[in-house]
């Protein structure tokens, strides 16, 4: 039987796991648990290739992912099985068989992350896993400002957390900063990101809301490519991946 396509949508609380990738040494990761189902289901070895990857403690609304198999099982049972047997914090929300050249990642056209931070005296318990809780006071007018520095085409050399030899500009399309309640929700849509590039853009934003930073500290680590002259990392549990887009 020829190879099927497959394509699907997968949500997951990254809160436990050592990021999306495969690691060598452990089976604790998104793509280790999701192959090791899938493996056991078509008897297979599979590689499932996804849009990108997380950071360990990263989340995910809708990642999406493909893999090839022989395995005959309609569509709807393999979603099934893999609900079935998939860790609670991993679920697949979408299925279907696709052109077998559809490629997860490199068909993207772009991306959406939100960063989600908390506000108040106090952090809120049930959404700690998910929201990175700043005590602090924000000016939030002036990281809206600011934000606006990040958008079009530039360098990002100095928003990754390590040497990068191949092409580092990227394009951001839009950073969008609302107020919900408590809550202050950074949406980045871009056609593509560096190694921890989100989070630290928007630890820069955190640092220009408390003004230990001026916005021109965008502009300089963007012209200079120096990782110092940008702000903190935020942390990993704020972060999800958001949307993909194809």
């Amino acid at each position: 039987m020829a190879n099927r396509n497959i394509r699907i949508v997968i949500e997951y609380d990254g809160s436990r796991y050592q990021g999306y990738q495969r690691l060598k040494n452990s089976s604790n990761t998104i793509q280790g648990k999701i192959e090791a189902v899938l493996c056991k289901m078509t008897g297979e070895k599979i590689e499932l290739i996804a849009s990108g990857r997380t950071d360990a403690g990263v989340h995910a609304k809708n990642q999406v992912c493909n893999f090839h198999t022989k395995c005959k099982k309609s569509v709807s049972n393999i979603m099934e099985y893999m609900n079935g047997y998939l860790p609670e914090d991993i679920v697949v929300k979408e299925i279907k068989e696709v052109n077998e050249r559809f490629h997860s990642r490199y068909n993207v056209k772009d991306k959406t992350y939100l960063y989600r931070i908390w506000l108040g005296n106090y952090p809120p318990v049930f959404q700690r896993k998910y929201v990175y809780h700043v005590k602090d006071e924000l000016n939030i007018d002036s990281m809206k400002d600011a934000s606006k520095l990040f958008e079009g085409e530039h360098d990002f050399g100095g928003f990754c957390s390590r040497k990068v030899k191949k092409n580092t500009v990227r394009i951001i399309n839009s950073i969008t900063i609302k107020e919900v309640g408590n809550e202050l929700q950074i949406y980045v849509k871009g056609n593509g990101f560096l190694y921890n590039m989100v989070r630290i853009m928007v630890g820069t934003l955190i640092d220009i809301g408390k003004d230990k930073l001026d916005k021109t500290a965008i502009t300089e680590a963007i012209n200079t490519k120096d990782r110092s002259k940008a702000g903190e990392k935020a942390p990993a549990h704020g972060l999800i991946l958001y949307e993909v887009n194809y």
